[in-house]
């Protein structure tokens, strides 16, 4: 299960014989097509080509050391590069320099398989670097002459959305950082309810109530927050946003369902705007709407915000305003498949990744987005390429939709997840 994590472990010293492992699949380039580079199968971009050399192959050290996490600073008088990277809590540093085999490694003199070199306007090193000192699984497809890449294992922030059918995994609460329970909606007539067909404060189950599981999620450090879900389907988001006594019931309807149950948060989502009505006025609304419940929740309640994608066709989201008001904002990167599309059909990849990208240049702060991960469309073989997505953006963390699907449709779902992150853990 998730909550059997992958445990810290002390990584061993690392010696000079670490270094000289190459792989030994790859054979010496004489005017050799292009070679490309996946991390978490999703390929990286490059401003100075790979290339591979001797049997060595060797990769822009920046744009990798960026994907990977890993700190680096320039000295260009000494043509020297030093990295600082992170494996299950243990730290490396790695000091290179250009046209030397001799490396410094946690202190220690090594030797490489050959020299970092300058190409393009760029440092390049021997990608067994990579997989020797970070902790990255390396692979070589001599056919299609591309590498792929396996990011460790990171520490994220994990939300978990806990609806009304999610009882049956409970035990997953203890996984997270955070759990949005999707217990209550504005209904179509733009009012705030607990209650109703599709959200609504469960019923008890034996001594087990809501609030017991809320307290409980909150005793264990992980941060409760109610989930306020409405659709703009029939107009009724926008009819409660657009006049001023619905709008205030709401807030204040919040407010008081927060204090009432012990919610350490407000998550909303609000879907639909910005289709058919005008974008612009849409968002406005919305901004004025989360600036008013932002000023109504105490202080040490907190606000996220899930909205769709920008490659979407809902544009009634202004990103940078919700995220400066917010504490943080999920962005629910899903649902590009057709609709009817049957389950365990992974999002694309690259519309995953422009989603992301179309985010933090709309102004939105990485530390401030989380990446939605729908479970009913990955598998555990496609859910680590969106994990590396927000690993390689260095996104605040992951939030999945949802607790209940974890077991639906695959075993090993929680294995996949925990060989890719674990939540975040305080120091």
């Amino acid at each position: 299960m998730l909550s059997k994590m992958i445990g810290k472990t002390a990584v061993s010293a690392i010696v000079a014989a670490s270094l000289l492992v190459t792989l030994s699949d790859i054979r010496p380039a004489h005017a050799s097509p292009s070679v490309s580079v996946k991390l978490d199968d999703v390929p990286l971009q490059f401003d100075a080509a790979p290339r591979v050399d001797k049997g060595i192959t060797y990769v822009p050290f920046r744009t990798v050391g960026e994907a990977l996490g890993i700190q680096m600073n320039w000295d260009n008088n000494n043509q020297t590069l030093s990295a600082v990277g992170t494996v299950q809590g243990v730290q490396t540093k790695v000091q290179l320099q250009v046209g030397s085999t001799i490396a410094t490694v946690n202190g220690l003199k090594v030797t490489l398989p050959a020299p970092p070199i300058h190409s393009e306007g760029r440092v390049l090193i021997p990608l067994s670097s990579f997989s020797n000192q970070f902790g990255v699984k390396v692979s070589w497809n001599q056919a299609t002459r591309t590498v792929s890449m396996v990011s460790p294992q990171r520490e994220i922030h994990l939300r978990g959305f806990y609806a009304i059918s999610a009882f049956k995994e409970i035990d997953l609460i203890q996984s997270m950082n955070s759990v949005a329970f999707g217990w209550s909606r504005i209904d179509r007539n733009g009012l705030f309810t607990l209650e109703g067909e599709e959200y609504q404060i469960p019923p008890a189950a034996g001594e087990i109530t809501p609030q017991s599981i809320v307290e409980d999620a909150a005793a264990q450090s992980i941060k409760p927050y109610l989930m306020v879900y409405s659709l703009d389907g029939q107009g009724e988001l926008t009819k409660m946003l657009s006049d001023s006594s619905l709008s205030q019931a709401s807030i204040e309807g919040i407010r008081q369902a927060v204090a009432d149950n012990g919610f350490g948060g407000v998550c909303l989502d609000f879907e639909g705007l910005g289709f058919k009505l005008d974008a612009a006025g849409q968002q406005k609304l919305l901004n004025d709407y989360v600036k008013r419940l932002r000023a109504a929740l105490p202080k040490d309640i907190s606000l996220s915000i899930a909205v769709p994608p920008l490659n979407s066709a809902y544009q009634g989201y202004d990103y940078k305003t919700l995220a400066s008001v917010a504490d943080d904002l999920i962005i629910m990167a899903y649902q590009y498949n057709p609709v009817g599309t049957k389950a365990q059909n992974p999002e694309p990849n690259s519309l995953v990744q422009q989603a992301i990208e179309l985010a933090l240049t709309a102004g939105v702060p990485k530390h401030k987005l989380l990446l939605g991960i729908s479970l009913f469309s990955e598998t555990p073989s496609s859910v680590d390429d969106k994990l590396g997505l927000a690993k390689r953006y260095d996104l605040k963390g992951a939030a999945f939709w949802r607790i209940g699907l974890f077991r639906t449709y695959s075993a090993n779902m929680e294995q996949a997840i925990s060989a890719s992150v674990t939540k975040e853990v305080d120091r």
